[in-house]
Protein backbone atom coordinates (compact mmCIF):
# COMPACT_ATOMS: atom_id res chain seq x y z
CA UNK A 1 0.00 0.00 0.00
CA UNK A 2 1.22 3.38 -0.70
CA UNK A 3 1.93 6.17 1.88
CA UNK A 4 -0.43 8.50 1.67
CA UNK A 5 1.60 11.19 2.36
CA UNK A 6 4.00 10.67 -0.07
CA UNK A 7 1.78 10.31 -2.69
CA UNK A 8 0.00 13.62 -1.84
CA UNK A 9 3.02 15.45 -1.91
CA UNK A 10 4.16 13.90 -5.04
CA UNK A 11 0.73 14.89 -6.84
CA UNK A 12 0.73 18.22 -4.95
CA UNK A 13 4.36 19.00 -6.86
CA UNK A 14 3.69 17.53 -9.72
CA UNK A 15 3.78 20.79 -11.85
CA UNK A 16 6.97 22.31 -10.48
CA UNK A 17 10.83 20.43 -11.10
CA UNK A 18 12.48 19.72 -7.95
CA UNK A 19 16.15 18.39 -7.57
CA UNK A 20 14.66 16.49 -4.78
CA UNK A 21 11.27 15.50 -3.03
CA UNK A 22 10.89 12.96 -0.57
CA UNK A 23 9.62 11.99 2.65
CA UNK A 24 12.15 11.63 5.44
CA UNK A 25 11.36 9.15 8.52
CA UNK A 26 13.78 9.53 11.07
CA UNK A 27 13.06 7.87 14.80
CA UNK A 28 12.98 9.03 18.06
CA UNK A 29 12.70 6.62 21.11
CA UNK A 30 11.53 4.06 19.17
CA UNK A 31 8.96 6.14 17.40
CA UNK A 32 9.11 6.88 13.57
CA UNK A 33 8.47 10.18 12.71
CA UNK A 34 8.20 11.34 8.91
CA UNK A 35 9.01 14.62 7.81
CA UNK A 36 8.88 15.46 4.30
CA UNK A 37 11.63 17.36 1.78
CA UNK A 38 11.74 19.39 -1.00
CA UNK A 39 13.79 21.23 -2.93
CA UNK A 40 14.94 23.38 -5.85
CA UNK A 41 18.78 23.05 -5.84
CA UNK A 42 21.23 21.12 -3.73
CA UNK A 43 22.16 23.94 -1.99
CA UNK A 44 19.50 26.05 -2.01
CA UNK A 45 18.73 28.25 1.10
CA UNK A 46 16.63 25.98 3.62
CA UNK A 47 13.11 26.97 5.42
CA UNK A 48 12.00 24.45 8.27
CA UNK A 49 8.46 24.47 8.61
CA UNK A 50 6.82 23.25 11.66
CA UNK A 51 3.08 22.29 11.63
CA UNK A 52 -0.03 23.32 13.70
CA UNK A 53 -1.95 20.96 16.19
CA UNK A 54 -3.42 19.51 13.22
CA UNK A 55 -0.17 17.48 11.91
CA UNK A 56 2.03 17.94 8.69
CA UNK A 57 -0.65 18.02 5.98
CA UNK A 58 -1.23 19.68 2.48
CA UNK A 59 -1.33 23.21 4.06
CA UNK A 60 2.50 22.62 4.68
CA UNK A 61 2.94 21.17 1.45
CA UNK A 62 1.48 24.12 0.15
CA UNK A 63 4.00 26.73 1.77
CA UNK A 64 6.67 24.48 0.86
CA UNK A 65 5.62 24.78 -2.82
CA UNK A 66 5.20 28.62 -2.34
CA UNK A 67 9.02 28.64 -0.85
CA UNK A 68 10.58 26.10 -3.55
CA UNK A 69 8.96 28.54 -6.24
CA UNK A 70 11.10 31.21 -4.33
CA UNK A 71 14.28 29.43 -4.36
CA UNK A 72 14.31 28.01 -1.16
CA UNK A 73 14.45 24.48 0.15
CA UNK A 74 11.38 23.30 2.57
CA UNK A 75 11.87 20.55 5.72
CA UNK A 76 8.43 20.13 7.01
CA UNK A 77 9.32 18.83 10.43
CA UNK A 78 6.89 16.20 11.90
CA UNK A 79 6.13 16.10 15.82
CA UNK A 80 3.35 13.73 15.98
CA UNK A 81 4.78 10.49 14.65
CA UNK A 82 4.22 9.04 11.09
CA UNK A 83 0.78 8.58 10.00
CA UNK A 84 -0.86 10.41 12.78
CA UNK A 85 -3.17 12.85 11.30
CA UNK A 86 -5.30 13.94 14.06
CA UNK A 87 -9.02 14.95 13.13
CA UNK A 88 -11.32 15.99 16.39
CA UNK A 89 -10.75 18.71 19.18
CA UNK A 90 -9.68 15.93 21.56
CA UNK A 91 -7.01 14.20 19.90
CA UNK A 92 -5.20 17.86 18.45
CA UNK A 93 -5.74 19.02 22.13
CA UNK A 94 -3.77 15.78 23.53
CA UNK A 95 -1.49 16.07 21.12
CA UNK A 96 -0.24 19.25 22.07
CA UNK A 97 -0.67 19.27 25.64
CA UNK A 98 1.56 15.86 25.51
CA UNK A 99 4.18 18.29 24.28
CA UNK A 100 3.55 21.41 25.84
CA UNK A 101 3.91 19.28 29.19
CA UNK A 102 6.79 17.65 28.43
CA UNK A 103 9.31 20.35 26.91
CA UNK A 104 12.06 18.27 27.23
CA UNK A 105 10.99 15.74 24.31
CA UNK A 106 9.77 18.45 21.98
CA UNK A 107 13.24 19.70 22.07
CA UNK A 108 14.38 16.32 21.82
CA UNK A 109 12.21 15.77 18.95
CA UNK A 110 13.01 19.28 17.47
CA UNK A 111 16.57 18.60 17.73
CA UNK A 112 15.79 15.28 15.83
CA UNK A 113 14.15 17.17 13.00
CA UNK A 114 16.91 19.37 12.68
CA UNK A 115 19.44 16.31 12.70
CA UNK A 116 16.83 14.60 9.83
CA UNK A 117 17.28 17.62 7.53
CA UNK A 118 21.73 18.15 8.17
CA UNK A 119 21.47 14.54 6.96
CA UNK A 120 19.46 14.42 4.11
CA UNK A 121 22.28 17.09 2.75
CA UNK A 122 19.58 20.07 3.38
CA UNK A 123 21.43 23.72 3.94
CA UNK A 124 20.56 24.04 7.80
CA UNK A 125 23.74 26.43 7.82
CA UNK A 126 21.69 29.05 5.50
CA UNK A 127 18.44 28.36 7.09
CA UNK A 128 15.43 29.59 8.89
CA UNK A 129 12.22 28.20 10.45
CA UNK A 130 8.74 29.27 10.17
CA UNK A 131 5.84 27.74 12.30
CA UNK A 132 2.09 28.25 12.53
CA UNK A 133 -0.01 28.32 15.63
CA UNK A 134 1.04 25.25 17.87
CA UNK A 135 3.95 24.92 15.32
CA UNK A 136 5.02 28.89 16.12
CA UNK A 137 4.95 28.40 19.78
CA UNK A 138 7.71 24.85 18.95
CA UNK A 139 9.48 27.00 16.49
CA UNK A 140 9.84 29.61 19.55
CA UNK A 141 11.10 26.43 21.75
CA UNK A 142 13.42 25.86 18.72
CA UNK A 143 14.81 29.39 19.24
CA UNK A 144 15.52 29.30 23.16
CA UNK A 145 17.21 26.02 22.99
CA UNK A 146 19.36 27.75 20.70
CA UNK A 147 19.18 25.92 17.16
CA UNK A 148 21.97 27.47 15.04
CA UNK A 149 19.42 29.03 12.72
CA UNK A 150 19.60 32.58 11.17
CA UNK A 151 16.13 33.47 12.20
CA UNK A 152 12.34 32.27 13.29
CA UNK A 153 9.24 33.70 12.21
CA UNK A 154 6.34 33.23 13.92
CA UNK A 155 2.83 33.26 12.11
CA UNK A 156 -0.05 33.74 15.04
CA UNK A 157 2.07 31.05 17.49
CA UNK A 158 1.79 30.71 21.46
CA UNK A 159 4.17 33.35 22.51
CA UNK A 160 4.47 32.60 26.36
CA UNK A 161 7.58 31.44 27.66
CA UNK A 162 7.40 28.22 30.14
CA UNK A 163 8.58 28.86 33.46
CA UNK A 164 12.74 28.18 33.74
CA UNK A 165 13.34 28.68 30.32
CA UNK A 166 14.88 32.31 28.51
CA UNK A 167 15.91 33.47 25.00
CA UNK A 168 19.84 33.34 26.51
CA UNK A 169 20.11 30.69 23.80
CA UNK A 170 18.63 32.22 20.90
CA UNK A 171 21.16 32.76 18.02
CA UNK A 172 18.67 34.16 15.51
CA UNK A 173 16.49 37.21 14.88
CA UNK A 174 12.88 36.54 15.97
CA UNK A 175 9.66 37.83 13.66
CA UNK A 176 6.81 37.89 15.52
CA UNK A 177 3.31 37.87 12.85
CA UNK A 178 0.44 38.30 15.21
CA UNK A 179 -3.44 38.87 15.05
CA UNK A 180 -4.51 42.20 16.94
CA UNK A 181 -7.72 40.41 17.63
CA UNK A 182 -6.19 36.81 18.32
CA UNK A 183 -8.17 35.58 21.22
CA UNK A 184 -5.92 32.63 21.82
CA UNK A 185 -2.56 34.17 22.33
CA UNK A 186 -3.68 37.64 23.62
CA UNK A 187 -1.67 40.85 23.59
CA UNK A 188 -0.38 40.78 26.77
CA UNK A 189 1.80 38.03 25.36
CA UNK A 190 2.57 39.76 22.65
CA UNK A 191 3.69 42.81 24.68
CA UNK A 192 5.01 40.38 27.16
CA UNK A 193 7.47 38.42 24.99
CA UNK A 194 8.75 42.47 23.37
CA UNK A 195 10.07 43.09 26.56
CA UNK A 196 11.76 39.77 27.33
CA UNK A 197 13.20 39.58 24.03
CA UNK A 198 14.43 43.48 24.40
CA UNK A 199 15.84 42.65 27.99
CA UNK A 200 17.80 39.39 26.92
CA UNK A 201 19.00 41.58 23.93
CA UNK A 202 17.47 39.07 20.89
CA UNK A 203 17.13 40.97 17.87
CA UNK A 204 13.58 40.92 17.06
CA UNK A 205 11.00 42.58 15.27
CA UNK A 206 7.03 42.33 16.13
CA UNK A 207 4.06 43.00 13.71
CA UNK A 208 0.35 42.90 14.79
CA UNK A 209 -2.52 42.68 12.45
CA UNK A 210 -5.80 45.08 12.83
CA UNK A 211 -8.49 42.00 12.73
CA UNK A 212 -6.89 39.18 12.41
CA UNK A 213 -7.92 36.47 14.65
CA UNK A 214 -5.75 33.25 15.88
CA UNK A 215 -4.82 31.44 12.73
CA UNK A 216 -5.53 34.12 10.30
CA UNK A 217 -3.20 32.18 7.34
CA UNK A 218 -4.97 29.13 7.35
CA UNK A 219 -6.52 28.66 3.74
CA UNK A 220 -10.22 28.12 3.60
CA UNK A 221 -11.62 28.42 7.51
CA UNK A 222 -13.98 31.26 8.42
CA UNK A 223 -10.76 32.67 10.12
CA UNK A 224 -8.78 33.57 7.09
CA UNK A 225 -8.30 36.99 6.54
CA UNK A 226 -6.37 37.68 3.10
CA UNK A 227 -5.35 41.00 4.04
CA UNK A 228 -3.19 39.86 6.98
CA UNK A 229 -2.19 36.35 5.29
CA UNK A 230 -0.90 38.13 2.26
CA UNK A 231 0.78 41.04 4.55
CA UNK A 232 2.57 38.36 6.53
CA UNK A 233 3.51 36.66 3.75
CA UNK A 234 5.34 39.47 2.28
CA UNK A 235 7.04 40.51 5.28
CA UNK A 236 8.62 36.37 5.40
CA UNK A 237 9.75 36.98 1.81
CA UNK A 238 11.44 40.31 2.62
CA UNK A 239 13.11 38.54 5.89
CA UNK A 240 14.21 35.43 3.93
CA UNK A 241 16.15 38.07 1.35
CA UNK A 242 17.24 39.84 4.36
CA UNK A 243 18.92 37.08 5.92
CA UNK A 244 19.92 34.24 4.01
CA UNK A 245 22.33 33.79 1.68
CA UNK A 246 21.35 33.01 -2.14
Amino acid sequence: MKNILVATLMLFFATVGFAKEHAVTYEVDGKVYEGYYSTPSDNAPLVFIIHDWDGLNAYEMKRAKMLNTLGYGAFAIDLFGKDVKPVTLEEKKALTNALYNDRAKMQKLLNASYQAAKKEGANVTNAIGIGYCFGGAALLEMARMGTPLKGFASFHGGLATPSGEDYKQTKGFVLILHGTADESVSMDEFATLAKELEKTGVKHEMIAYSGAPHAFSVFGTERYREDADKKSWRRLVEFLDETLSK
